[in-house]
């Protein structure tokens, strides 16, 4: 198939879905397009590696300048900020120009901040013989801000949400009417979409599930000994609800760990880190470790004797979890956290819903290897069954056929 794939952000190894889904739709023997935005010159060196692959590229620089702006000019309306946040109106002439000069089978195109650019496209297609246009939202953003309005720890967040909760409501209900396929994460952000889609269209329109995979060549299991009492939390931390998490274990969970185990060792890994976190961390100098950017997650996680996700939100499915059992790390995690996932406890994984639940969990994991190895296991077997990503794009191929069964 002759596919256009339009995505709002560079895709690369931590915007893991759309990487992975291009990745996997090559190897399969399709002509893919990608249509997408980048930021700095280390997005540029990504794309240039991406049309070495085979990928036909067409890009658009996007600056701060050109965000705010964008932003702006919707404050008055009832336009979602992330539905203009993306919009560059150069990346739309270039898709425009693409789509007048070759016949695409599919227009892929993801995410909320790139939803526009797909009602526009089809918008202006005047063929008889039409694409099948399919919207990956990912997450039901309108769930997540519903529980950011009311659970972040940033203030700003809480404000931000608010004002955008309604107007995402409404736009998002909005947009499972104007594609012809509507994909998601998981069943809770379907169940949410359809919601939406309920109010906005009068019924629900077909929504389909494409999970979150793991390359599970790249996160594989190593033979190397852990370091002894140590957790990590991995992550963007710029993200609200990465941050809520962060603030959640070293405020709330750890005081009651180090009260069994003083030795135990946090580490907080990903880009990004806000002054809170790093505050926290500065007050406990040999107990908590930031690293900021590093060039690869797997030795942390291969080195830590638990991986821990204490999210309070979310939407989706948290990569950070299957990353961590795809390398038989042993997790512990909020029920939130797994919410998506058809993991079970005690099995595959570890829950606790309050601070002392999962403080219980996580010294008991610490203390017995064994339990660790069992997890481990089993960890790494779940995500080989549940979470391929040569199943995810299987997936999106028969979706991308005009008379493909939807709403699975």
């Amino acid at each position: 198939m002759n596919i256009l794939i339009l995505v709002p952000y560079t895709p690369n190894l931590i915007r893991t879905r759309p990487y992975n889904f291009l990745r996997g739709l090559l190897r399969r023997g399709n002509v893919l397009t990608l249509a997408t935005l980048w930021e700095n010159e280390a997005e540029r060196a990504s794309l240039r590696e991406m049309e070495q692959a085979g990928i036909r590229v067409i890009a658009s620089r996007l600056t701060k300048v050109r965000s705010a702006s964008n932003i702006l000019s919707a404050l008055p309306t009832q336009t979602p900020l992330q539905a203009v946040y993306c919009w560059q109106p150069d990346l739309m002439r270039q898709v425009d120009a693409a789509i007048q000069h070759q016949r695409f089978d599919a227009i892929h195109v993801e995410h909320l901040r790139g939803a526009r650019y797909g009602v526009q496209i089809k918008s202006r297609l005047k063929s008889k013989v039409r694409p099948v246009f399919v919207w990956d939202s990912v997450d039901c953003i309108s769930h997540l801000f519903e529980q950011a309005a009311h659970g972040s720890r940033r203030l700003i967040s809480r404000l931000i949400t608010r004002l955008e909760l309604n107007r995402t409501r409404r736009y998002e209900g909005w947009l499972t009417g104007q594609f012809d396929r509507v994909v998601v994460t998981s069943p809770v952000d379907r169940a949410a979409l359809e919601k939406l889609a309920t109010r906005a269209n009068g019924s629900a329109a077909p929504i389909n599930v494409v999970p979150n995979g793991v390359d599970l060549d790249f996160f594989t299991p190593r033979d190397q000994i852990r370091d002894t009492g140590t957790m990590v939390f991995s992550g963007k931390m710029s993200y609200h609800a990465n941050v809520t998490a962060v603030l959640y274990l070293l405020d709330e969970i750890m005081p009651l760990v180090w009260a069994h185990r003083r030795d135990v060792r946090v580490q907080i890994v990903g880009k990004d880190p806000p002054t809170s976190i790093q505050q926290r961390a500065a007050q406990l100098p040999n107990q908590v470790t930031v690293t900021g950017t590093v060039p690869d997650i797997r030795p942390y996680l291969a080195r830590a004797t638990i991986a821990v996700s204490p999210v309070k939100y979310g939407a989706g499915i948290q990569n950070k979890v299957l990353e961590a059992m795809a390398m038989a790390t042993p997790v512990v995690v909020t029920p939130q956290a797994v919410s998506a996932l058809q993991a079970r406890a005690d099995e595959h994984i570890l829950i606790g819903a309050t601070p002392q639940e999962f403080a219980n969990q996580v010294v008991r994991a610490l203390d017995h290897p064994e339990l660790q190895t069992r997890l481990g296991r089993a960890g790494r077997a779940y995500v080989e069954s549940q979470h391929d990503w040569n199943r995810a794009v299987e997936q999106l191929e028969i979706l991308y056929r005009p008379n493909a069964e939807h709403g699975s």
